[in-house]
């Protein structure tokens, strides 16, 4: 057994990736800098300045904002501007009421806010608030992750902001460790991550009873695609997932559980495995497990990619999923390689192009290779070293997949953003 101490560090580093968040990440973490920047100033500013790097404008540009029936940054940063508490976190949001709502659309008809991109940072996650009222102004930055502030700009050097890298757990993550302990740890050390379960589940029970985004998750229930995908677990799987992404991205008023800084990731990290483990009938120790293992797998994956990417979160959540549920389906630490080799093989190159409903359609391609490639998986079927960029070791070929992400998309997530941003005849 994995010993106390690296056990304490590993569960530390889940607690701090694994966190509840409403609505989309991006916009959230806006409107917690300004809610930040307002507390500081101690009134509320007559004018707000965002200043924000390109991806967290490409993924903040087309998202629902929970309880308003609007997209986008505006009202995100009017309501955090409004009502926002920078105590909250992720949730920052989560005291809306129709009489604020309707202040914060004031807010934004009387042209207070201006949103431009930083000029000169690297740091793809990058947030910077200036509140003003009269000739005070009070400043807040966020770099790194999504709820890590910084003290000033002091803290850029070389074009470079300081991350949040420094005061996560010093635990460096390699599968055969992230296997070891979702496997072997006392299970009263990790019953928490069943938190996960009772928040994204929900989340998708609740999508249900409304009209969400592209309604995928609905759709997927209804009879001409049970006449396709038939009344399975596949189908239960891909509806439940892709119903809680449809409820997140279409901005109903409904907590997930994030993962790593994306709320997506955490959904297509915990609803597929909680799924399968219902209808195959294993345990609640196997379950608590297969999410540790997931939910793990998708933050050691993160290390070496970052927060954000251009390459979709979906392909990194997705791998922890095939891999909790080849485990339901009674796999060992081989069988989970050939898993994540397997999906390494299929979704790598899958592009991020921002925050928005449509995310569903991905997140269900990602689960529907995460079944496929647990399947294969299981009987013995596994892409070999010679196909690609898939290499006998498995860190090997999760370190392939991250390179290319983090490096080799680069220029892709420059040419998605001019697109996205110059659209139209």
């Amino acid at each position: 057994m994995i010993n106390k101490e690296t056990r304490e560090q590993i569960i530390a580093l889940i607690q701090q990736e694994v966190v509840p968040a409403i609505g989309c990440t991006e916009p959230m973490c806006v409107a917690l800098c300004t809610a930040k920047a307002t507390e500081e100033l101690g009134q509320r500013p007559e004018k707000i300045e965002a200043r924000l790097s390109a991806n967290i404008l490409k993924n903040a540009m087309g998202v629902g904002i929970p309880g308003t029936g609007m997209i986008g940054l505006p009202i995100a940063i009017a309501l955090g501007a409004i009502i926002g508490k920078s105590e909250y976190q992720l949730e920052v949001l989560k005291d809306l009421t129709p009489e604020t709502l309707e202040e914060g659309k004031k807010y934004i008809s009387e042209k207070r806010i201006d949103i431009k991109m930083k000029q000169g940072i690297t740091e793809k996650l990058y947030v910077e608030v200036t509140c003003t009222a009269g000739d005070k102004s009070k400043t807040a930055i966020i770099a790194g992750s999504h709820t890590h502030f910084v003290s000033s700009l002091t803290s850029i050097s070389n074009s470079t902001c300081e991350t949040s890298e420094t005061s996560k757990p010093g635990i460096s993550l390699n599968f055969r460790l992230v296997y070891d302990f979702a496997s072997t740890a006392p299970l009263n050390e990790i019953r928490f991550i069943l938190e996960t379960r009772d928040y994204n589940m929900n989340a998708a029970r609740e999508a249900i009873k409304g009209n969400y985004g592209h309604n995928l998750g609905k759709t997927i229930d209804r009879p001409l695609a049970k006449g396709i995908f038939g009344h399975t677990i596949f189908s239960h799987i891909i509806s439940r997932t892709a119903a809680a992404c449809d409820a997140r991205m279409g901005g109903a008023m409904i907590p997930v559980m994030s993962n790593s800084g994306s709320g997506n990731q955490g959904i297509c990290a915990t609803n597929p495995v909680c799924v399968y483990a219902k209808e195959n009938e294993n345990t609640e120790e196997e379950l608590i497990r297969a999410l540790t293992l997931s939910h793990l797998t998708a933050i050691y994956i993160k290390q070496s990619l970052g927060t954000l990417s251009a390459l979709c979160g979906c392909v990194v959540a997705s791998i922890g999923s095939s891999v909790g549920i080849t485990y339901l389906m009674g796999g060992d630490y081989e069988h989970c390689c050939r898993s994540v080799k397997n999906m390494i093989a299929n979704l790598t190159g899958m592009i991020c192009d921002g925050a928005k409903p449509s995310c569903s359609l991905k997140i269900t391609s990602g689960v529907s290779t995460a079944i496929l490639s647990a399947l294969l998986s299981m009987e013995g079927k596994c892409v070999t070293s010679e196909e690609g960029i898939v290499d006998d070791c498995v860190d090997r070929s999760i370190h392939n997949l991250t390179t290319i992400g983090a490096d080799g998309m680069g220029p892709t997530d420059d040419m998605v953003l001019r697109i996205m941003t110059t659209k139209g005849c």
